[in-house]
């Protein structure tokens, strides 16, 4: 939608070919259908939160910013606000309201749209693009283009219409496409069954740090929001943590082999020594309480059977008949409680896709492919994926800009 916007309001005659019956349906599951719009850092930040390929994305960050998003959603009257975590939100909490602003604008540029069309072909003659072929109500059409920017989406969320066909497409015109993985999606654990009895717990304030055990290094740490589910863990640090594990090096065997370790620290804020002294006085409180009737006031509801189970104190024993040993282990616990990561869950559930269009066969000043004259590319098709916060959707916006561009 950025790049018909840009190329209509440089004078061009500007068809958008969509395979759904809509626009814009990824865009409105956003933030949880509030859409996160962007981020409120600074560009360079933005790099910072593209693992792998970010330095791509330079030049396109510079012809369009974050601050570009956002005064072009105030010129179609909607304001925005930020919240935590540097996020920039619609002040009506509505995704629709986003979307709103980038069809009133289409319409408005006299952009034409062909809804429930899928493109079969790209038609190039000596390398140089000059139209497509179309499937309309099973009816095959050609159209004629000097100019066509691929803007398909990845692979997740398939319903959405990112169903991997840009990629087809590309690669019959000689272009390579790393690997399509899930990026920004939830983890399996090993620990199925203690994951499955907190299903639903959600911790705030964590600190989470994700390990390989053979090698004895440490792949990604963070600190926020986190939630327990029926198959492992998923929530933003999670989400965020999946982004660094799908690009590190022989990750597959390595979850095979139940190396890759999550450690979750419940109480980041207190050191080792604050916590003991924390549970002293909770011990002290509750002295003739059984230990299962003692964590109330520490721990969640959910969460208290498995670190009791975990720390193989007996249960029924008196808290002030708890040795110190005993409290040793409880505190290691909490400081650092183990799940074995078992895999990635589906793409099909992932925001968005690692991998895609190779990034070396494209100018990042222009979008154009280096192998046809003529054939653009903008988003998520590409091999360039970010780490939550609305970093994803301003590479759509600055990459459909600069695509766009005469």
């Amino acid at each position: 939608m950025t790049a018909a916007i840009t190329s209509a309001e440089n004078g061009n005659e500007v068809t958008i070919i969509e395979k759904m019956e809509s626009l814009g349906r990824k865009l409105l599951i956003t933030g949880k259908g509030r859409c996160n719009i962007t981020s409120s850092l600074d560009m360079e930040e933005f790099i910072k939160n593209t693992p792998g390929n970010g330095m791509f994305l330079y030049s396109c960050y510079n012809q369009f910013t974050n601050k570009d998003i956002i005064q072009f959603l105030k010129k179609q009257g909607l304001e925005v606000k930020k919240e935590r975590g540097n996020r920039y939100f619609p002040v009506t909490d509505k995704s629709q309201d986003v979307l709103k602003c980038f069809t009133k604008k289409l319409k408005e540029l006299k952009v034409s749209i062909q809804y429930n069309t899928k493109v079969e072909e790209i038609l190039v003659k000596n390398n140089i693009v000059t139209g497509i072929i179309v499937n309309q109500n099973n009816t095959k059409k050609e159209l004629k283009a000097d100019k066509i920017i691929l803007a398909t989406g990845g692979k997740s969320y398939p319903l959405t219409g990112s169903t991997g066909d840009g990629y087809e497409l590309a690669k019959k015109l000689g272009h390579t496409i790393k690997k399509i993985r899930p990026s920004l999606v939830p983890l399996e654990t090993y620990n199925v069954d203690e994951c499955k009895q907190m299903q639903g717990l959600s911790l705030r304030n964590v600190k989470i740090l994700i390990k390989d055990y053979e090698k004895n290094k440490n792949i990604y740490e963070d600190f926020g929001e986190m939630l327990f589910t029926h198959f492992g863990v998923s929530g933003p640090i999670i989400l965020s943590a999946s982004a660094h594990l799908v690009r590190y090096k022989d990750i597959e065997n390595k979850l095979k082999n139940q190396k890759i370790i999550l450690e979750i620290d419940f109480k980041p804020a207190l050191s080792i020594e604050k916590l003991e002294n924390r549970i002293i006085r909770d011990f002290q409180k509750q002295k003739n309480k059984q230990f299962k009737n003692s964590l109330d006031e520490l721990l969640p509801k959910k969460l208290i059977p498995i670190i009791i189970k975990r720390s193989q104190i007996d249960p029924n024993k008196q808290v002030n008949e708890i040795t110190k040993q005993e409290r040793k282990k409880l505190i290691e616990l909490l400081k650092c409680f183990k799940l074995i990561i078992k895999t990635f869950r589906p793409i099909e559930e992932a925001i968005i896709t690692s991998g895609g269009i190779n990034i070396k066969e494209i100018n990042p000043k222009t979008m154009e492919s280096k192998i046809i004259k003529g054939l653009y590319f903008a988003g998520e098709i590409m091999d360039l994926d970010a780490y939550t916060g609305g970093f994803n959707l301003q590479i759509a916006y600055s990459t459909g800009y600069v695509a766009g561009l005469p």
